[in-house]
């Protein structure tokens, strides 16, 4: 059956944009690649000036980490699921390749010299396989999406929001001009924080455990079927992290992806979704949503049982996806890839021309040479493979696939101390029957994670003993400082920071907190959870409101420090 052409946004385009021309002098860089050319055109400077001879690096193998948490343990992992010994190879970039194949020729020579927008040819041609090919194999519109490499995905979204969207400010510009955007009304805020700086009306939808509600009360249907156009236009763009959504966890089903997005075909709407979790779905989780048979297998196990990207269910090319390296080699890197309709990678090519240009030539040279490697010729270069070749798609996967299994087995045992403490138990003066009655009372509700990299849990204050002498929000706040005291030493995320609007910070925000199981240290993880769990059984138990009020008193210079340090950091992984 032949698939649709992918739909003509260009009306989504902003006037900037549409004003855009890519560089001219860039539309003359396929000659510069003709054999024996005299390159007398471009201000390139000279490579042997370059005051780099190699860019060397010791490097993993794929099969580091073992691929699930619970199965078989991986021959070079010892059985407490630490490495016993650390495989590695040694990458090397050298200053020139004699390697004549482009898509492989991967040197300093190329690698840090001006080049073209889409990314470092060899790596550009990896990704585009990657992704056509076994990341998303099936996307129904003809011709399928092409890709552009980025400085990581808030480079990409930034770029996306000027490709889509017409700046607009407060007392210059009519309200009814005012563009918007749909997003989780809870959401990571350094995303949300750029829509804000271009004058977008931030709409907030309903989420559940499983991610954004298509339906009920407060849910995508409702917001647009009910949309008060005195606030300006209906959003003709949606942000959302669909997999470990950042911060509440869910993973959407690929039903409630189909609900959504017909949603969006009706009301003409632009999907951005930012996806930098999407390799860390996890299968122990009782809350991982049913993936179905893929359409076109990836060629590989492991990608075929993850949910897929709102990509596979694309029929009129208006998904545009940020895929990210941070979370899968570094988050220092400063690289990831965007995957969109044609027209639309060709658009926010103009944009990228004229601004980054692309990613690092450092970053790009070593990543290609790690997984794409030299090719069948080594040369003077070397790959991340132990024969010198590159990682190559299958060992990528492998990698991935290592990845999840490890933070699958963090998430679980945090997750595992976490259920000791969501209750508190204790007996009551009365029996039923010569029975002692036992009182069990829930402290605060989550979902074990079917993905990501967060836990995000949502304390009940109404059954604290001061609750009523204080109010939740301040209960909330002590509880937060409290961890941080000398007996607990803990810091969490407190959910206000993640309030998409500042009615969602005062409705019911100041419930919530997230917890990340990723950044410490392994030996840390189950020693620092159980503080947490004790601090919060510890606070139950106050009933003397002088504790309380000392701790919100002294906060002054608590909050202040706080904000001298960038508390807004702790919203991070998102990038």
């Amino acid at each position: 059956m032949a698939m649709p052409e992918p739909k003509d946004l260009s009306h989504h385009l902003s006037r900037a944009t549409k004003r855009r021309q890519g560089s001219q002098v860039k539309n003359y860089y396929k000659y510069f690649g003709i054999p024996g050319i005299g390159p007398l055109a471009a201000g390139h400077p000279n490579c042997c000036y370059f005051p780099f001879d190699t860019l060397e690096a010791k490097t993993a193998l794929p099969d580091r980490w073992a691929p699930t948490p619970n199965g078989t343990v991986d021959l070079k992992t010892s059985l407490n699921g630490r490495p016993a010994t650390r495989p590695e190879s040694h990458v090397v970039v050298p200053q020139k390749s004699s390697n004549s194949e482009s898509a492989h020729k991967i040197d300093l020579k190329s690698a840090l010299q001006y080049g073209p927008s889409q990314g470092y040819r060899p790596l550009y041609s990896f990704l585009h396989q990657f992704v056509r090919q076994n990341l998303h194999p099936h996307v129904p519109y003809a011709g399928g999406p092409n890709i552009i490499l980025t400085c990581g995905s808030t480079d990409g979204l930034s770029k996306a929001l000027i490709a889509l969207n017409n700046e607009w400010s407060e007392g210059y510009d009519a309200t009814s001009a005012r563009e918007g955007i749909l997003c989780e009304e809870y959401a990571y805020m350094d995303a949300i924080q750029q829509a804000v700086s271009r004058g977008l009306n931030i709409t907030p939808v309903k989420v559940d455990d499983e991610g954004m509600c298509a339906a009920g009360p407060g849910g995508l249907r409702d917001v647009l079927e009910n949309w008060d156009f005195s606030q300006g236009k209906i959003p003709h763009l949606m942000y959302t992290v669909t997999i470990g959504q950042n911060p509440t966890g869910g993973s959407l089903s690929v039903e409630r992806r189909k609900a959504v997005y017909e949603l969006c075909v009706q009301y003409d709407i632009i999907i951005i979704e930012d996806d930098p979790y999407w390799h860390l779905q996890y299968p122990s989780s009782n809350n991982f949503p049913p993936v179905p048979k893929p359409v076109k297998s990836s060629g590989f196990e492991y990608l075929d049982s993850l949910v897929p990207s709102y990509l596979s269910l694309d029929y009129q090319g208006r998904v545009l996806r940020l895929d990210t390296f941070s979370k899968t080699i570094a988050p220092g890197c400063r690289m990831g890839w965007i995957t969109a309709q044609p027209a639309l990678v060709q658009r926010i090519s103009h944009i990228t021309d004229l601004g980054t240009q692309q990613p690092s030539g450092f970053v790009q040279g070593l990543v290609a040479e790690l997984i794409v490697g030299p090719g069948s010729e080594a040369g003077n270069g070397r790959g991340g493979a132990e024969d010198g070749r590159g990682w190559e798609v299958t060992g990528w996967v492998r990698w991935l696939e290592g990845l999840r299994g490890e933070y699958e087995r963090r998430m679980n045992k945090m997750c595992d101390i976490l259920d000791e403490g969501q209750y508190e138990v204790k007996s009551s003066q009365s029996k039923v029957d010569g029975w002692q009655v036992v009182e069990k009372t829930e402290l605060f509700y989550y979902i074990r994670p079917p993905g990501g990299m967060f836990v995000w849990l949502r304390f009940h204050f109404n059954t604290h003993p001061l609750y009523g002498t204080f109010s939740g929000e301040d209960l909330s706040h002590a509880l937060w400082l409290f961890w941080t005291t000398e007996k607990f030493r803990v810091v969490v995320a407190p959910g206000k920071l993640f309030a998409p609007t500042a009615e969602i910070a005062k409705r019911d925000a100041w419930e919530c907190f997230r917890l990340c199981f990723v950044e410490i240290e392994e030996a840390d993880l189950e020693p620092v959870t159980k503080r947490f769990v004790m601090g919060i059984k510890a606070y139950w138990r106050i009933r003397t409101k002088d504790v309380i009020r000392k701790l919100l008193d002294e906060d002054e210079t608590v909050t202040a420090n706080a904000k001298n340090l960038g508390m807004v950091n702790l919203t991070g992984f998102g990038c």
